[in-house]
């Protein structure tokens, strides 16, 4: 078995053909788009180039046939964490792992890893992750192999959970995908607290109007900051990356589906979904050149979409445990009875971590879970004491 690295236009083509060929009679595999996966490979456009290193390989057989590829990397900025017993931890990541049925295979590459992650200094491994945000390319399909994935989210060989706990990984996260029907009521429980909301004629709902897109997207940022701050990791998000974050979304957002609640004409909660644009991807055999393009537009244009993701939630903590959040969940059903029957089908939350409960009793009043995903690691020192992610208080 040989690991190549990959670093010209021969090795890169095979990292992104051999899933391909891996997943060929898989139905429910949909190929991403080529451009996203090399964006993650790209110092130009990945900004964890500026504080992190990354290398990826093909796996080849004797006769020179790829049989597995795998990414390894490092996040100097979030690399060294402690555990509660204060025990010092150096974690690095490896993730686009891709294997034939093969378990010795499977655990030569997680070898591979660990090599070169020990040889930088690091004591533990989490995967499969990206060298990136969390809201695209991470964690192992667990469950809902039976569901196409979303943009930019991992659907994986069912055998490689089985690889992954062989080889010592242990769950870090689980990441819980909940869906519905769009048409399907809200269960009695919630929508009772919905209509105690709505009986309140202080509260008000409103779905994005493109006009006045300057005001929504800073009474965005302004429920975001509310909401989200007080969460590890969580940034004040600025008036220049809120209006970036509009602008990236402005060619499959969909007015209809981002709405907002007001409380006394002040921002309160927001409800930000989007088509599921996986839903055309799938007719694009990972190419976005101009006839891509062209596809793309096409199947736009003809309603080929059944599906919505959301994604974002927010509430404004005063607002947090009344009722908003079934009632924004009930507005949105409404106009999907009353102004956009049948564009949408099928709707999915993007994914939240099992660390975050509020979070989670927040999707409960949207669906069931539906996928999981998860996150593993492992500890390469054993005289550290394992531990599951913290939950968010």
């Amino acid at each position: 078995m040989k690991f190549i690295e990959v670093t010209d236009d021969k090795t890169k083509k095979e990292f992104l053909e051999f899933p391909v060929r891996l997943y060929k009679n898989v139905e429910n595999w949909i190929r991403p788009i080529d451009n996203d996966v090399e964006e993650a490979f790209d110092k130009k456009k990945n900004k964890f180039f500026r504080h992190g290193e990354c290398i990826r390989w093909i796996a080849t057989d004797d006769s020179g046939k790829t049989i597995g590829r795998v990414a390894a990397f490092i996040d100097r900025k979030n690399e060294k964490q402690k555990n509660s017993l204060k025990q010092e931890m150096h974690v690095g990541g490896m993730g686009f792992f891709e294997s034939v049925e093969d378990e010795s295979i499977a655990i030569s590459i997680f070898d591979h890893c660990k090599k070169w992650l020990t040889e930088k200094g690091m004591t533990a491994m989490d995967g499969p992750i990206n060298f990136g945000e969390r809201d695209n390319w991470w964690g192992l399909l667990i469950k809902g192999h039976d569901i196409e994935p979303n943009y930019k989210m991992p659907y994986t060989m069912p055998y490689y959970e089985a690889y992954f706990e062989k080889y010592g990984f242990q769950e870090y996260f689980n990441q819980l995908t909940y869906g519905r029907k769009v048409l399907e009521p809200l269960n009695e429980k919630y929508k009772l607290k919905s209509e105690r909301i709505t009986k309140n004629a202080k509260y008000s709902f409103e779905q994005l109007d493109k006009k006045r897109i300057e005001k929504y997207t800073e009474d965005f940022r302004t429920i975001y900051n509310l909401a989200w701050v007080d969460h590890a990791g969580v940034k004040k998000m600025t008036s220049l990356q809120a209006k970036s974050i509009m602008k990236q979304m402005k060619p499959i957002l969909d007015p209809d589906v981002i709405l907002f609640a007001y409380y006394d004409k002040e921002p309160a909660g927001f409800f930000f979904n989007l088509p599921e644009v996986n839903q055309i991807i799938k007719h694009l055999n990972g190419k976005l050149n101009w006839l891509g393009k062209l596809k793309f537009l096409y199947h736009k244009m003809i309603g080929t979409n059944k599906k919505l993701v959301g994604r974002g939630f927010g509430i404004v903590p005063d607002h947090q445990g009344k009722g908003l959040e079934a009632a924004i969940v009930e507005f949105a059903r409404q106009i999907s009875h009353e102004k956009i029957k049948g564009r949408y089908i099928d709707y999915e939350m993007n994914w939240i971590g099992d660390f975050n409960p509020k979070m989670m009793s927040i999707a409960a009043t949207i669906g069931d879970i539906v996928k999981t995903h998860r996150t593993y690691r492992i500890l390469f020192d054993k005289e550290v004491t394992y531990e599951r992610c913290p939950e968010i208080k």
